[in-house]
């Protein structure tokens, strides 16, 4: 009985030793596990340099490709003297708007104002046609509809200038040359393709639940593509907006050949034939100016629905 005893009271003292050695390691545990690991804060500052130098070589880059249209814009504002002073400036000595002047004295509000309704009806009817075709080519399985999209596609690789005898021959069948109509029919012939498979991505990225709960409630057809549907493929719709208005906007060659009178003449067309100053030469300052005025609404377009375009892009790419 005696050693029995013995051996408990060794046995509990072994115990308490141990408890009071966890006791004493526990908070040297907690106060080194209470301290932020040096690694988490070599991450921050490596993450703070990488992100510091992403902003420094974006704005070097931005500054690189701003700088032409800031050296343009400046240029414009030069006298016709002080184009041709010899060595040149880069900034205005004096500033003028003779420049200006001179394209609004040359007819510039109609040259703009033929632009704005050729780029106009071209943005409405490519987006309108471009939206129903990639309904049709999403939505509707008939037969030949792969062939037809394939066709459709194909029309991508052959260059516009090769069908331009033939566009003409079309339009002046039908009375449209010399016409702001017959612009903006071979304009929207040109986007149409590119519209079509981008609208047909856009609806094809929508869950089909979508419209077959539409049809279940009673609704028809067109009733589900422009309540349900078009509100939820605007990115794609602002896409083919913007690609047709730039498209319209900065067309020359097409609008060079099918309008041969002056007052139907769009503003890249006019800007080409201002380009000619006095006995030959070549007007830089007005031909600048021109550009600053073609250049401002592309811009203007671009920054307001930028975020529609590159949504519109990436549309169809991951399927709901």
């Amino acid at each position: 009985m005696t050693d029995t005893l013995k051996a408990a009271s060794i046995e509990a003292m072994d115990i308490d030793e141990t408890d009071a050695a966890a006791g004493r390691t526990a908070p040297a545990e907690a106060s080194t596990g209470s301290q932020p690991d040096r690694p988490g804060r070599s991450g921050r500052r490596r993450n703070f340099w990488t992100s510091w130098t992403f902003y420094v070589v974006a704005g070097i880059l931005a500054l690189l490709f701003a700088s032409p249209l800031a050296w343009l814009f400046l240029s414009s504002f030069k006298s016709s003297a002080e184009f041709a002073q010899v060595p040149p400036t880069y900034l205005p000595e004096t500033w003028s708007l003779e420049n200006y002047t001179a394209l609004a004295d040359a007819g510039l509000w109609t040259y703009t104002l033929n632009s704005v309704f050729a780029a106009a009806g071209t943005v409405v009817l490519a987006t309108v046609l471009s939206t129903l075709a990639g309904y049709g080519f999403s939505r509707f399985r008939f037969r030949g509809s792969g062939v037809l999209f394939i066709v459709l596609l194909s029309t991508l690789m052959i260059p516009f200038q090769s069908i331009i005898p033939a566009l003409y021959a079309i339009l002046d069948s039908l009375a449209l040359t010399n016409s702001v109509l017959g612009l903006i029919l071979v304009y929207t012939s040109f986007v149409l393709p590119f519209g079509v498979f981008t609208m047909r991505a856009s609806f094809q990225a929508i869950p089909g639940g979508m419209e077959e709960a539409a049809i279940m409630d009673g609704a028809s057809s067109w009733q589900t593509l422009w309540r349900i549907m078009a509100p939820m493929v605007v990115p794609g719709m602002a896409t083919v907006g913007i690609f047709a208005f730039f498209n319209a906007w900065n067309e020359f060659l097409a609008a060079l050949i099918f309008t041969t009178q002056q007052e139907s003449f769009t503003l890249p067309v006019a800007l080409a034939n201002l380009q000619s100053g006095a006995f030959g030469t070549f007007d830089w300052g007005v031909l600048e100016a021109g550009a600053i005025v073609s250049a401002v609404p592309c811009i203007l377009v671009f920054l307001l629905l930028q975020r529609y375009y590159v949504a519109g892009l990436t549309a169809g790419a991951v399927k709901g």
